[in-house]
């Protein structure tokens, strides 16, 4: 009885620490897979309902690709393009469009072109936030204009409930 009391306490010491720096860790917010896909269908859906056969690109908020499509028929250029966009708004958490107005306005900021090779800066990404959450980036290439990416890639929002 006094072996297993002494093991039982022996045990309880050398673990309470690790229930501590496991209670210390931080959580982080983060999209799911199949609520990225689900942004993405229908960010893929509204563009060929439209007529326009593009790629649509989920970046998560470390910059990895989560998902992207390619619709039947699209250009080959798209999916760099949506992937890009993506990835440009999970980084900085804004839209590519308002990000290529703010670059265009003050020539002190071209900079952030060349922040990083796998950014694109041209209209048809936007971020993807739950809440209050930046959790990903959604990025729509291959539309006759940014604008209409940019449209696609709300409506993948609009269907998870994603902020605008």
């Amino acid at each position: 009885m006094i072996r297993k009391l002494v093991l039982s306490a022996t045990a309880a010491t050398l673990f309470a620490p690790l229930a501590v720096i496991a209670q210390d860790l931080p959580t982080t917010s983060y999209l799911p897979l199949d609520t990225a896909t689900k942004a993405a269908d229908a960010a893929l859906q509204a563009c060929v309902a439209e007529g326009h056969n593009v790629s649509v690109a989920v970046v998560a908020r470390d910059g990895s690709t989560k998902v992207l499509l390619k619709a039947d028929n699209s250009g080959p250029h798209t999916t760099a393009s949506a992937t890009g966009k993506a990835f440009t708004s999970a980084a900085l958490g804004r839209d590519t469009a308002g990000l290529a107005e703010f670059i265009a306005s003050k020539p002190a900021n071209e900079g952030l072109r060349d922040m990083d090779p796998r950014m694109v800066i041209q209209a048809g990404g936007l971020p993807v936030k739950i809440g209050n959450a930046l959790v990903a980036g959604i990025g729509v290439g291959g539309a006759p204009s940014g604008e209409i990416d940019a449209g696609c890639a709300a409506a993948g929002l609009k269907a998870i409930g994603a902020a605008e």
